[in-house]
């Protein structure tokens, strides 16, 4: 059913090489149908809803959260509906506008029900108007047990091919990255697997050397879980995962710019090696975000919140409860960087690491209307997802 076009004007829009000073976008039925400035305006129609923002105000594309267990009490592990809907009603608020459903290293009957669900909800329960769930990133359980950081040490197996196959199966094909540790026997096949079967093969809670994460490299790693946590950190006799990582360009790395995961100094460092192109900005956050401090659950281990800190019972640092909009902000303080910078980082890049460049990660037409408008505070007062209002700071929706 054709829907009513939505002219979002008078902001400064930010395409994918340029900027556009009092500029509009043009939506239709969840779709960019034009962009251009205020002066070549197309006639205005009755059946036209106008959007007419302030002229500090920014128009950048959705942000997309390729790392994310939970928000508001639910989580991924949960393998409800609810659950699920409840992450993709709020997630908003943060611009961002679609998301990979992370889990955990559990049980593999706890794996299977939450796979089954999120195919489930992608098939039936994608809404405009929401963030968009555009698949499932496996997280564990073929990560090392040396790494385990968060992820329950008592679940944590051998990569394992057919066992990955019956999963995709089990998730209708919606497995779309996979955090392993290619060490692990076998580690090497299944990064070899993923890479021909079109998965995001990421390094992510692995002891390796500097020459196995080259091996590993060369297998088809292209992505790295949550840099400098959960990995082998640099040493000046051997550089380990986050050295090789660093240095290599055909990864690019996710990063928890929360200040507490990684100290401000270590993401500039970050950035003087990987650049806007090499970073990309996750939250990892679990159910606890947008709820404060309390004790929760993640990935069947007791978790307590206080402030900005989500801890296991031995101190070891559990998910985040950090959202990306604030990840942005931090990336630009620490950093210096710029938004077109963060706009490549939270955006641009996680879409062309899923291959989704032809609809997500910009300004552009015929991609989907996914769009967050940033006042001159660079805080979040309205998103698109698919051409519909999701969120507005002047709203109860």
């Amino acid at each position: 059913m054709k829907t009513k076009r939505i002219l979002v004007t008078n902001a400064t829009v930010y395409l994918e090489n340029k900027t556009i000073d009092k500029g509009y976008v043009l939506i239709e039925n969840g779709k960019i149908l034009d962009i251009g400035s205020i002066q070549s305006l197309p006639r205005l129609h009755d059946d036209m809803e106008i959007v007419e923002l302030d002229e500090s105000y920014k128009l950048v594309p959705g942000f997309i959260d390729l790392h994310i267990h939970g928000a508001a009490g639910a989580d991924t592990m949960d393998a409800t509906l609810q659950a699920l809907k409840t992450m993709a009603k709020i997630l908003p608020q943060e611009g961002t506008t679609s998301f990979l459903a992370t889990t955990m290293t559990t049980s593999l009957e706890d794996i299977e029900k939450a796979l089954k669900n999120a195919a489930n909800y992608i098939q039936h329960e994608n809404s405009f108007g929401e963030a968009e769930l555009l698949g499932v990133h496996l997280e564990g359980p073929f990560i090392s047990p040396e790494r385990a950081g968060a992820q329950h040490p008592g679940h944590i197996m051998a990569p394992d091919i057919e066992l990955f196959k019956k999963w995709q199966e089990i998730a209708a094909g919606s497995i779309r990255l996979v955090t392993l540790a290619p060490e692990q026997e076998n580690g090497l096949e299944l990064t070899q697997y993923l890479r021909d079967s079109g998965v995001v093969a990421s390094i992510g809670h692995s002891d390796a050397t500097y020459k196995e994460v080259v091996a590993a490299i060369a297998a088809g790693i292209t992505h790295a879980t949550h840099l400098f946590n959960g990995m082998r950190g640099i040493h000046h006799r051997e550089p380990g995962v986050a050295g090789a990582v660093l240095m290599h360009d055909e990864v690019k790395c996710e990063m928890i710019a929360d200040g507490i995961h990684v100290g401000p100094e270590m993401v500039r460092f970050a950035y003087c090696n990987k650049g806007a192109d090499g970073i990309v900005l996750i939250t990892d956050a679990m159910r606890a975000k947008y709820l404060g401090a309390g004790t929760y659950d993640l990935g069947d281990q007791e978790v307590t919140v206080d402030g900005e800190r989500a801890i296991l019972k031995d101190g070891t640092l559990a998910g985040s409860v950090l959202k990306l909009k604030d990840a942005m902000k931090n990336m630009m303080s620490f950093t210096g960087c710029s938004l077109e910078d963060v706009i490549r980082m939270a955006a641009w890049n996680p879409a062309k690491q899923l291959q989704l460049l032809d609809r997500k990660g910009s300004i552009q037409k015929g991609k989907d209307a996914d769009l967050v408008v940033l006042d001159e505070e660079y805080d979040v007062v309205m998103t698109f997802c698919r051409g519909k209002l999701a969120y507005s700071k002047w709203e109860s929706l």
